[in-house]
């Protein structure tokens, strides 16, 4: 296996292979000497190069674990390289973007298979992973049309392998449910915090000390990556734009709803949405992803 990338996810990936013994050995490949250097420490790989292609010779699977916006660069880079017969995944929170990105650099007879867990935390670098951050995660898979499906199996066994739960669907209607339940959040917690930010002095220091849970939670997520997903606003921007577009309605509905007094609409709503979450807690998706200092 060769990973491109050894941050949460790929140093994720990296523990559950090894950990389980799925694969003979993995090479990473990272641009930072600071990230191969602590991977090296962790035991992570069994080898570490800077240059994309010098870590996908003869690798049997390839995972991109990169921002989504160096997928192209990345694919032109290593196609020279790549094996007949490999398998070449990714592991981007955009399907659509990374098919238009790579497709055009993938030589015959290597398989590409788009892929993405549902799963991470906020966390950066070799040390935020875990081995068992994919156990009872979704892990979507949007096959291209046309293609093998014994590759897509052969994927689809390693990922279940790490415990994941794998899944099909069609790119771009993987797309369109990760604006809503990944995408729109992130860009609310990003603007809430932001707004907290622009608060001066006293009243910004207190909003800080007096924190309650709901404010605690959007600042997890406000620190994720901002490389990642400066990239995926970018490249889902289609999607995002029209479930924000629907979020600003219903945002209106109840900023008219406060204004009035009118409670029995605020309950209406308020009901309805701790259905979907009692729906989240009985599909076992509820529990905090698991970080463990080096996950081992």
């Amino acid at each position: 296996m060769a990973l491109i990338g050894i941050g949460n996810l790929g140093s994720s990936i990296a523990r559950a292979v090894r950990s389980r013994g799925l694969v003979g050995s993995v090479v990473a490949a990272d641009q930072s000497a600071e990230a191969r250097s602590r991977a090296a420490e962790l035991g992570l790989a069994d080898g570490f190069v800077e240059n994309p292609a010098d870590a996908v010779q003869g690798a049997d699977i390839v995972v991109i674990c990169t921002p989504i916006g160096t997928y192209g660069a990345i694919a032109e880079t290593i196609a020279p390289h790549l094996k007949p017969g490999a398998v070449l995944t990714d592991i981007g929170s955009v399907k659509q973007a990374v098919v238009a990105a790579v497709r055009p650099h993938v030589p015959a007879g290597v398989h590409f298979i788009p892929g993405h867990p549902i799963a991470g935390t906020e966390k950066s670098g070799p040390d935020a992973g875990s081995g068992a951050l994919f156990e009872g995660r979704y892990w979507i898979l949007t096959p291209l049309d046309g293609g093998d499906p014994a590759p897509v199996a052969r994927l689809a066994a390693l990922w279940s392998a790490c415990g994941a739960i794998v899944e099909e669907l069609p790119a771009d209607y993987h797309d369109k449910v990760l604006a809503v339940t990944s995408h729109l959040p992130h860009l609310i917690a990003y603007t809430i915090v932001g707004t907290a930010f622009d608060l001066e002095g006293q009243e910004q220091r207190d909003v800080i000390r007096f924190s309650a849970g709901g404010f605690r939670d959007f600042t997890r997520i406000a620190g994720s990556n901002p490389i990642m997903w400066r990239d995926i606003f970018l490249n889902n921007r289609e999607a995002v734009l029209e479930m924000l577009q629907r979020f600003s309605e219903d945002l209106s509905y109840l900023q008219r709803a406060i204004r009035w007094g009118e409670g029995d609409k605020l309950e209406e709503l308020f009901t309805k949405t701790r259905e979907i979450r009692r729906g989240v807690v009985e599909a076992n998706q509820a529990q905090p992803f698991p970080y463990g200092g080096n996950g081992q």
